[in-house]
């Protein structure tokens, strides 16, 4: 090595020690026996090898490597004016790859241009030797303001050199360059031609590519890297120290190698198959001829892996002990270079190393016809147990949800799971909602609206049995009439009667708005304050609504009101309030319900308020704003003013004004906050009779 080459390693050895310990350490491959297979964390695989008493059959001709303090491999430079090259790893296969670290060449400048610095170093590899630079794993990086940089080797041809590449990096001032983008802006790279062993890298400097008043960017750098290595920084080519940022640095070089000793034959596997020197020893290689450059590299033949410039290197690969790595969905069976996968006895696949294997169910014919009268016996005691179980399972669910109690009381109808199965469609959905699903279907001949909880929203099996026993009683011409219910199920299902027009809110507020005068209005309020005033005080026990609004309130074809949906009701004893959770659709809800949680007859009240102002605006009520509806009549009846602008267009005519502001009157006394100033259900109703007779007088 040359006082130069020496010089270099003390400056960057260091460096050069961080990185071979990074970097990453192969599995040990066969050498010839006594060689040295390691150099620090480097492993030395066979052609490559490092001379033992200067001998030379630990490496094969141009691959010997010095281990320098026993821990820095290198590969020799060309001559001395070359540095040693420092070997980051070493790989014989699927790609053979010498990766070395270089420095970076660089010039820098004062502000009048003047060169004050500089380094340029070649590869210096031999031209006939085994390594070229790899044109598939590296690229030219050029960093400067106004550089052009031009990559040169071999030499032979009508120009001076056999391989260009170049590129050109420019910026007008420190702002242009941007961190990881090296297109053009300070930054430019470009790819490395094949066959290049040695390399130039030649800066363009006079003329058009002065740096002259370019303080802001004074260096130039060039350097081969491994692709996707170095990441562009601006902080690299805008630094004030003079003598450049990356001038200490080198970087990461891939080599491609290939056997190219074939004496005087030609460097291919055809030729050199023949000649003592060639160099694929194993019995289980094969050549391959060089991709980059004359020559040719040894590999493996499939089926076994190793080292192929090894006498007996590649060795059988147990593919069955690799499932990752080789597919096998059955039976898996290793040979010397393949495995075999095949299905077991009584099994079968169209393709065992990529599909499962199946069991074959044999026809043989003398398979007895005892024992297809045995599988047939097994059959039938496996579905009578199902069978059973079913029924075990639906009549536990039917005790469960009360439906002993319900059969003593006959009040109505129990249907069975099967019967209601075939309503439960997506194509017979009417309605979805906090309770759950509604379908629509025929039932002995009779339409119905079935009614299928969400899961988990049931009540205690007492409880339910209570509530579905008082809703059955509560027969009343405005409330919709419970038919029947399904037991058989995790959470019983409730069948109604079906009501033909939907709910109020559709007629007031769908997307086909249906023409309804003031007449047919007065008359679903005073029906429904009807419905509502028997389950208040004339049935054999006071239900609570609890969720009182046009959603709830459903129009037969006739447009008769009918009261629905008051299954979060609560069986509560005469006269007495009850603290309940507070649950309903919170625009309707009576705000003292809301502070307290004690729901009354007087809540419901509230509520049908809210619905009074909406039949006569047909604007809905929202929370927590609604402002635009019950907040905007109560501020009008407060300062006295009349609520014709809020009435609905289609009523708000002639004489009609007049009991509209009666109704609107009846609607604020219903959405006092004090409960006890509210009128009952029954008076509402009563007055709403009145408001209908004063009219057909």
């Amino acid at each position: 090595m040359g006082s130069s080459s020496m010089m270099w390693m003390i400056l960057v050895l260091p460096a050069l020690l961080v990185a071979t310990m990074s970097a990453p350490v192969p599995e040990t491959l066969t050498l010839s026996p006594g060689c040295v297979n390691r150099c620090g964390n480097v492993s030395i695989p066979y052609p490559f090898g490092i001379g033992k008493d200067g001998g030379k059959d630990c490496f094969r001709k141009g691959f010997e490597i010095f281990c320098i303090n026993n821990s820095v491999p290198i590969m020799a430079g060309n001559n001395d004016t070359s540095p040693d090259i420092l070997v980051l790893n070493l790989s014989l296969s699927p790609h053979p790859v010498a990766q070395v670290l270089r420095p970076v060449s660089w010039q820098c400048f004062d502000v009048p241009g003047n060169v004050t610095g500089s380094y340029f170093v070649g590869l210096g590899l031999k031209a006939d030797g085994v390594y070229r630079i790899s044109s598939d794993l590296n690229e030219l990086v050029v960093l400067g303001c106004n550089t052009y940089v031009e990559i040169k080797g071999g030499v032979r041809g009508r120009f001076s050199y056999m391989y260009y590449s170049a590129c050109v990096a420019f910026a007008n001032d420190a702002g242009g360059p941007i961190d990881g983008a090296c297109t053009g802006l300070g930054c430019c790279s470009v790819g490395v031609p094949s066959g290049v062993t040695d390399n130039v890298l030649s800066f363009e400097t006079g003329g058009s590519w002065t740096h002259a008043d370019q303080g802001f960017c004074p260096c130039d750098y060039a350097f081969i890297v491994d692709k996707g290595y170095y990441s562009f920084k601006r902080a690299d080519i805008l630094h004030t120290d003079g003598n450049g940022s990356l001038s200490t640095t080198s970087m990461p070089m891939s080599l491609d190698w290939a056997i190219r000793d074939n004496g005087s034959l030609p460097w291919t596997c055809a030729a050199a198959a023949s000649a003592p020197e060639y160099a694929c020893k194993s019995v289980h290689s094969e050549c391959v001829d060089s991709k980059n450059g004359p020559g040719y590299i040894c590999n493996c033949t499939a089926g076994y892996e190793g080292n192929a410039y090894v006498v007996n290197g590649c060795t059988d690969i147990d593919e069955c002990a690799r499932p990752a790595d080789y597919s096998c969905r059955g039976k898996c069976k290793n040979f010397d270079g393949h495995f075999k996968c095949d299905c077991g006895t009584g099994y079968k696949s169209n393709d065992p190393y990529k599909e499962s294997c199946t069991p074959i169910i044999p026809l043989p014919a003398q398979i007895s016809i005892g024992i297809i009268g045995g599988i047939l016996v097994l059959a039938f005691i496996a579905f009578i147990i199902i069978v059973r179980r079913e029924r075990h399972m639906r009549h536990e669910l039917y005790r469960k949800n009360g439906g002993p109690t319900l059969e003593k009381a006959s009040i109505i109808k129990l249907f069975k799971k099967d019967d209601l199965t075939p309503i439960l469609k997506p194509s017979n959905t009417i309605g979805k909602g906090g309770f759950g699903e509604v379908y629509k279907g025929l039932v002995d001949g009779a339409w119905v609206a079935v009614k299928k909880p969400v899961r988990g929203n049931q009540m205690e099996s007492d409880q339910f049995t209570n509530e579905i026993i008082i809703q059955s009683k509560v027969i009343h011409k405005n409330i919709v009439r419970l038919i029947g219910c399904c037991l058989e199920v995790d959470t019983p299902m409730l069948v109604y009667e079906f009501i033909s027009q939907g709910s109020m809110d559709d007629i007031l507020h769908g997307g086909e708005k249906k023409p309804l005068s003031l007449d047919a209005r007065m008359n679903i309020a005073a029906e429904a304050a009807q419905g509502l005033a028997y389950m208040h005080s004339q049935a054999n026990t006071v239900i609570l609504h609890g969720d009182v609004k046009p959603a709830n309130i459903l129009l037969d074809d006739k447009f008769v009101p009918k009261i629905s949906d008051f299954g979060i009701s609560r069986l509560i004893a005469r006269d007495n309030e009850h603290t309940a959770l507070v649950i309903g659709d919170m625009t309707y809800m009576d705000p003292v319900y809301l502070q307290t949680g004690l729901l009354t007859a007087k809540s419901d009240v509230y509520s049908f308020g809210v619905v009074i102002l909406e039949l006569i605006s047909r604007k809905k009520a929202t929370h927590p704003s609604n402002t635009s509806l019950v907040n905007s009549f109560i501020e009008n009846h407060k300062k006295g003013n009349k609520s014709t602008e809020l009435f609905d267009p289609e009523i708000a005519v002639g004489a009609d004004v007049g009991i509209l502001d009666s109704l609107t009157d009846l609607a604020m006394k219903c959405l006092d906050l004090d409960v006890d100033q509210r009128p009952t259900m029954t008076q509402v109703a009563e007055q709403l009779v009145a408001f209908i007779r004063s009219r057909q007088m």
